[in-house]
């Protein structure tokens, strides 16, 4: 019995030793220093803010004008259409920020435009904000539209809602972004 119960214990204590070892190497991984990745070739570098360079001074100009903090509006670029000012939705929503050729029309701008689509989209998310008073909910309207949003007072879909929660996210991590 004494046999049984001495290899037992050096079992043990060779597992406890060899799980130690294991969870050191793991945390001296983990702590390895990370290199940042460097910035896309054509992005700004001024602040945090990841505009392409060519489409900044549209970006400042439209969140001045909509009085909407920069980094918000660049968070909904990135969701919206990756900077890509060639981006069309299956709606027909166009440009950097994925406005509808009718919601630009009534706000007297051009989506096809860059710099227009952009102020179009700010202005759009503005009079969104106003009229929820809610982030969250003018986010939602401005994906899904705002009829559906107020007849639900909610996200309609689960993709409205992921939409939202990714606007969010990197809102949140752009929060310096000038």
């Amino acid at each position: 019995m004494a046999l049984r119960l001495g290899c037992l214990l050096t079992v043990a204590v060779i597992a406890c030793v060899s799980a130690v070892g294991s969870a050191a190497h793991a945390t001296r991984s983990a702590a390895a220093a990370r290199i940042p990745a460097l910035p896309a070739q054509d992005a700004s570098i001024t602040g945090s803010c990841p505009i392409p360079a060519r489409f900044r001074p549209a970006f400042e100009r439209a969140a001045a004008d909509a009085g909407l903090q920069l980094s918000m509006l660049v968070a909904v670029a990135q969701v919206e259409s990756e900077f890509n000012p060639g981006a069309r939705s299956h709606a027909d929503a166009r440009g950097l920020l994925q406005v509808m050729p009718t919601t630009a029309a009534e706000l007297n701008l051009d989506v096809d435009k860059p710099s227009s689509n952009v102020l179009a989209g700010a202005r759009y998310l503005r009079l969104l904000l106003s009229r929820f008073q809610r982030t969250d909910l003018a986010l939602a309207a401005y994906n899904a539209g705002p009829t559906v949003v107020t007849k639900l007072g909610r996200a309609p879909t689960l993709e409205t809602e992921t939409y939202v929660a990714n606007v969010q996210r990197r809102w949140a991590a752009l929060a310096g972004c000038v």
